[in-house]
């Protein structure tokens, strides 16, 4: 796919006018060329931090002419001017894992896991041990829940370099393009005597933010850690890197770039770097993983464990949660009884999202949950892949939800059309969008869109408040997975037509677009402005969200 479309905020003023705008930018360009080949001969001046564990609370500090190592002697300013540079650093919203977009999914119950969490803590602290620990497994695993639990734990011990959770559809989140300045900006407040070189880079390579991901590493983030004062850290203490969903990462080329990159942490003396890596066993990753010596990379397959190992601990899931929604909903004691538990332990086969999924739907407050797991426990299903019992439940789930959640409307394929229109913009767009937008660019009034996703919270999240803040999102990726493929997703009323629905969605942002856009939006009166130009918040005030949306991706879709 095409990069993402960078909107340009106005191009009015005529023909001379542009010619004049390009030559301007032509010439800013030759000036800096000509200054970034000069820095090599010129002393290295750059504002430095002083060694605080958290540098955003240390503004209000002087510092004077220090010398780092003895070789590299730095001129500072004071912390102003070091915020300056770290301002610059592009950075993922969402990106780490105590990141407020995640602040109420899952972590591992106690006396789950325990074998392999055990396992995994083992190797984070082997000197001797592999760079990178590779936890794959198939959708519903609990990769992710795992990646949470884990880097929690480096957190609390102070360990925990860095995060990065990708999460496809969430705009900056589905890409590699901020993945190594995400890592920098929270690596400099793991390590703040690496920001000093972080400045120094950011200054001697002013378009750094612009280059791939391979100089982005190398001097953002391999350079400065192995220029890491050796007396700093004990000798014993080691730093971990957690990257979740590398399969979520858009992009083939860039996963096996980011993997080969990632390895050449094993040459780091100054600092000791792990990195925790969870995926699904895609193509990309296996070539990436391949192409590294053994030694370098340790693996566990999730979905190879003991069924009756698996089978105990989402069992410990199913009672941690149906006890919650027995409480909640005043049903009698012993609720829903060891049997059902262990009939939807065995459905599960081995995928907690299965569990999660049904305790979400028979939780549901608008429902009896008595009724809705027994609507969860029918074998009407017939299906021969391990995906079989969640996609009966998927099918389910919005069968229900299309045929009881609007009793009024007795034109099934009229809603059929709305769910697939709706649910499947949901599940391809590539950022996330709050309710009132998602209506506005699908040109639906937001009534039906809400009154079309009340009864999917067990799928999606939506929220009740209304903001940029408060998006609709897929609770899992396997829901997406699900809809997208027809050979799972077996009811045509409910099966999403990829290329269809990429296809109106296309038509939908030119036509948002050819409705709102109008010349000089942002009342620059500057032709040519580009966003990156401008000042903080122009854009967001002055364009809609959903148009930003459409100028941006439309072109990808």
């Amino acid at each position: 796919m095409a990069d993402q479309c960078q909107l340009m905020v106005d191009v009015d003023g005529g023909v001379e006018q542009l010619e004049q705008d390009v030559l301007a930018r032509f010439e800013r360009v030759e000036h800096n060329q000509f200054q970034d080949e000069n820095t090599s001969t010129n002393s290295t001046s750059i504002n430095t931090i002083d060694n605080n564990q958290n540098y955003t609370n240390s503004k209000h500090n002087e510092f004077s002419r220090s010398t780092i190592n003895g070789n590299v002697t730095i001129h500072n300013d004071g912390q102003a001017g070091q915020d300056q540079y770290f301002s610059k650093l592009p950075y993922a919203d969402g990106a780490a894992f105590n990141s407020r977009l995640w602040e109420h999914e899952s972590h591992c119950l106690p006396e789950t896991r325990v074998d392999l969490l055990q396992e995994i803590m083992t190797w984070s602290k082997d000197p001797r041990g592999a760079c990178i620990f590779w936890l794959n497994g198939i959708a519903g695993t609990g990769k992710s829940t795992i990646g949470r639990t884990v880097a929690r734990t480096w957190h609390n011990q102070n360990r925990l370099g860095a995060s990065f959770f990708f999460s496809k559809g969430r705009g900056d989140l589905g890409h590699a393009a901020k993945l190594f300045t995400s890592l920098t900006t929270q690596l400099a407040i793991a390590l703040p005597a690496i920001k000093p070189y972080v400045c120094k880079a950011i200054e001697e390579i002013p378009d750094i933010f612009q280059r791939g991901l391979a100089d982005q590493w190398k001097y953002l983030i391999l350079q400065p850690l192995t220029n890491h004062p050796t007396e700093v850290l004990p000798q014993s203490e080691i730093f971990m890197l957690v990257i979740d969903a590398l399969d979520e990462c858009q992009g083939d080329n860039d996963t096996r770039l980011i993997l080969r990159l990632l390895a050449e942490a094993k040459t780091l003396n100054a600092v000791r770097l792990r990195i925790f890596i969870t995926s699904r066993p895609e193509i990309p990753t296996r070539l990436g993983f391949s192409a590294m010596p053994g030694a370098a990379h340790q693996d566990f397959v999730l979905h190879n464990i003991s069924q009756s190992i698996i089978e105990h601990d989402i069992s410990i899931l199913l009672h941690h949660e149906l006890e919650n929604i027995r409480t909640e909903n005043n049903i009698y004691e012993g609720w829903p009884g060891e049997d059902t538990v262990r009939l939807l332990c065995q459905r599960a086969c081995g995928l907690f999202i299965y569990a999660s999924t049904a305790c979400r739907f028979i939780g549901d407050l608008s429902w009896d949950p008595v009724d809705r797991l027994s609507l969860i426990l029918k074998d009407d299903y017939v299906g021969q892949s391990r995906t079989r019992e969640l996609d009966a439940m998927y099918t389910r789930i919005l069968t229900h939800s299309i045929k009881l959640g609007d009793q009024y409307l007795h034109d099934k394929e009229r809603l059929s059309a709305e769910f697939r229109r709706i649910v499947g913009s949901i599940i391809i767009l590539f950022d996330t969008l709050p309710v009132d937008m998602l209506a506005r660019l699908l040109d639906i009034t937001e009534r039906t869109v809400r009154v079309r996703l009340r009864c999917l919270h067990s799928v999606l999240d939506v929220p009740d408040r209304q903001g940029p803040e408060f998006p609709v999102r897929l609770l899992h990726p396997s829901f997406r997975d699900f809809l997208l493929r027809n050979e799972r997703c077996l009811d045509h009323h409910i099966w999403i037509d990829e290329e269809k629905a990429h296809g109106d969605l296309f038509v939908s942002c030119l036509k948002l677009m050819s409705n709102h856009l109008k010349r000089d939006m942002c009342n620059l009166r500057l032709p040519g402005a580009l966003i990156s130009e401008l000042e903080d918040g122009v854009v967001e005030n002055r364009v809609p969200l959903d148009v930003q949306y459409a100028c941006s991706y439309w072109v990808t879709i």
